[in-house]
């Protein structure tokens, strides 16, 4: 997705989320900035060189650690988005590529980018303390952003972890990508935000995420260049 495709979703999720066009530019600077200082980015190409023709992409939802028990993942590229990571050490699964805002559990965070795998940390208004705070400590960092792209921060498009997940896969090469984990229902996923159920208005926030995530997979799967599926778990 081209940041003029992204830009009236984009630009719709800030005026019904609430959130602020300046923030989110301040964040991609910042995270440019950081990713300079520390040299441990990297490009696109170098990125797209680690993803396969098929992806499997994980999210946080209440089918993620069935499907992880009863399906082989041998086969492709493993991309969690964010808590999900989590989950995937859990079952002895290292992906190869994580996508973050750093809500997750950043020790497991570190653990994976340890063994191997590469961040694709995201910057936006709401994250900012979060991103000077661990991005010093990972290395291999791919940057992006929710709004116009930098020369080393870049946008796939895309807005929740899991969507934005589907949309690296898809920008980076893959031409068949199975989504894990994406359920969409009124069920949060142990892996996702801690304190969810108890907290009303952050689960409003919830749904309308989730509704912005399907209508942007409903649009990656008619317009982007990757077949898209979802796995589901055995009856």
């Amino acid at each position: 997705m081209e940041w003029e495709e992204w830009k009236p979703f984009y630009m719709r999720i800030v005026r019904e989320m609430g959130y602020s066009v300046e923030e989110d530019r301040r964040a991609a600077r910042i995270l440019r900035a950081l990713l300079l200082e520390g040299d441990e980015y990297i490009l696109r190409d170098e990125l797209a060189a680690v993803v396969e023709k098929r992806a499997y992409v994980f999210g946080c939802g209440p089918s993620l650690e069935r499907a992880l028990e009863e399906h082989d993942f041998s086969n492709g590229t493993l991309i969690a988005a964010d808590g999900a990571t989590s989950a995937l050490l859990d079952a002895g699964l290292l992906p190869e590529v994580i996508a973050t805002d750093l809500d997750g559990r950043v020790s497991d965070l570190k653990l994976a980018n340890d063994r191997g795998a590469f961040m694709a940390v995201h910057a936006h208004g709401d994250n900012v303390d979060k991103l000077t705070t661990y991005v010093p400590f990972f290395s291999r960092v791919l940057g992006t952003t929710q709004t116009e792209p930098l020369d080393i921060v870049y946008n796939f498009g895309g807005f929740t972890d899991g969507d934005r997940a589907a949309f690296l896969a898809e920008g980076l090469g893959a031409r068949e990508i199975i989504l894990v984990g994406f359920d969409f229902g009124e069920t949060v996923g142990r892996w996702s935000k801690p304190g969810l159920r108890e907290h009303a208005p952050i689960w409003e926030s919830k749904r309308k995420k989730f509704a912005f995530a399907r209508e942007l997979l409903d649009w990656l799967e008619k317009n982007g260049k990757a077949r898209i599926g979802y796995l589901t778990p055995n009856p």
